[in-house]
């Protein structure tokens, strides 16, 4: 179609000015039947420059997401890159672009000179530039100071630490190098805040860093003489026989009553003997649907030790048995960190490592701890007025996030990969230096030097 077209605005131009010219463009086309098929052989031309300048062609970010665009074979990588910033915000400056594992790095080429085709892919990354560029100022003042042996002799001489690191390690250069531009920052900003002694704001901002260095203070502190209190405790875990059915039971010398999910006392065959009469609320953190109890049931705790021991059974997500105070004082328990085991008649229950815990229970791999546990609370009875008003508060619920990993969530991952590679650290060590630094990743950089 594209060829009739052009065919037609030839002949029609043609024809235009041979009339123009007085001449019969039917004697001229029949003389000159080349000239009219080379014409039309530059149409088809034509037609293929037009097909081919436009492809379509995708690229795809380091987070998995796929971006679909047509451009023009001709257009050159700067503008391509500008094209790109409309799209995800991301400056042409930070913008890694590469295919065929190779990067784009002349502005001027276009993607044809690249030899981007049809259907092709290419990868963008994101370039940490602020990182990097330190990194490369400092490098920079490494080769300086190597290259001038007075300058090594000063820096030996007043400080060897820096010196020792720019003969020797690169990496714990350009960290003090970090942590010197650092500490200069701050005494800017305290000199700027001296200046005007009277000015409200400067003392409260003042006040404000005097908290933030007591702070610091106290958990570098934390760190050298209790470095156990940043670790992360599991919780007591038992294995029991409820019924013959094995189960692992959560010790909570905090929960008022003992209590079984439903789903649990239908496995372990103990559903039928519910008493609904005592149905009701429990009502704590949350609230939750308390289907009735059952009076007595045979539980066994180790390898021969039998107890008689009454379930409240409440709906809601959680542990399957939660041993509560009740219990515990029926059977005059003890709970022996010491030992790490439940004492009740003398024998010992080894409470479980963290690998024995239940599913649910574990800590995952991303350092999510498990839910703190409300130790008390109190349940309002809605159909019985002689049932006690008091139950306990929630166990811990796969439906609720930890603490943690709310820290997690609302910090950059590359703040804290930046922390884990700067200091080797954890990563939940590296999250606690950005809570500590109300997410400034240069103050939690500062922590990390200073422990170090």
């Amino acid at each position: 179609m594209i060829i009739s077209l052009i065919k037609a605005f030839i002949v029609e131009n043609l024809n235009f000015s041979l009339n123009y010219k007085g001449i019969k463009p039917g004697v001229v086309f029949n003389q000159n039947r080349n000239e009219f098929d080379r014409v039309i052989s530059l149409s088809k031309s034509i037609q293929v420059l037009y097909t081919q300048k436009k492809m379509r062609i995708a690229f795809t970010t380091e987070s998995g997401e796929v971006h679909n665009l047509e451009v023009d074979s001709q257009m050159e990588l700067e503008n391509f890159k500008a094209l790109i910033e409309t799209m995800t915000g991301i400056a042409p400056a930070d913008q890694i672009l590469s295919y065929h594992e190779q990067e784009l790095t002349d502005p001027k080429k276009t993607l044809e000179q690249y030899g981007v085709i049809q259907d092709d892919i290419l990868f963008l990354k994101k370039s940490p530039s602020s990182n990097q560029s330190s990194s490369t100022a400092a490098e920079h003042i490494r080769q300086i100071v190597l290259s001038r042996p007075d300058l090594i002799q000063q820096l030996l001489q007043y400080q060897p630490e820096l010196a020792d690191a720019a003969l020797n390690d690169p990496s714990r250069f350009t960290a003090l190098i970090r942590q010197m531009e650092q500490r200069q920052e701050r005494m800017q900003q305290i000199n700027m805040l001296n200046a005007d002694p009277y000015d409200i704001e400067a003392q409260r901002r003042i006040e404000e860093e005097i908290r933030m260095q007591n702070v610091l203070d106290n958990m570098q502190t934390a760190l050298e003489y209790s470095p156990e209190s940043f670790g992360r405790v599991t919780m007591l875990y038992i294995n029991v026989e409820v019924n013959g059915h094995p189960v692992k039971a959560f010790v909570d010398s905090g929960a008022q009553a003992t209590i079984m999910s439903p789903q649990c006392a239908e496995n372990c065959g103990i559903m039928r003997l519910v008493d609904k009469r005592f149905a009701g609320i429990a009502k704590g953190v949350g609230t939750a649907k308390i289907i009735g109890r059952v009076h007595s049931a045979q539980i066994r705790v180790g390898t021969d030790l039998f107890l008689a021991c009454s379930f409240t059974i409440m709906e809601g997500r959680g542990v399957d048995l939660l041993f509560g105070l009740d219990m515990l004082k029926r059977h005059q328990a003890c709970i022996d960190l010491r030992k790490n085991a439940l004492v009740i008649n003398d024998k010992e229950i080894r409470f479980l490592a963290e690998h024995e815990l239940p599913e649910s229970a574990r800590m995952d791999e991303m350092g999510e701890s498990l839910n703190d546990i409300a130790s008390s609370s109190s349940a309002s009875n809605t159909k019985s007025p002689s049932i006690s008003s008091s139950i306990i508060a929630n166990p811990p619920s796969s439906n609720s996030s930890s603490p943690v990993s709310q820290q997690h969530s609302q910090y950059p991952e590359e703040h804290i990969q930046n922390l884990i590679s700067m200091g080797g650290i954890t990563r939940d060590e590296a999250i606690k230096l950005l809570d500590i630094a109300s997410g400034n990743v240069d103050t939690a950089a500062s922590l990390l030097f200073d422990k170090n």
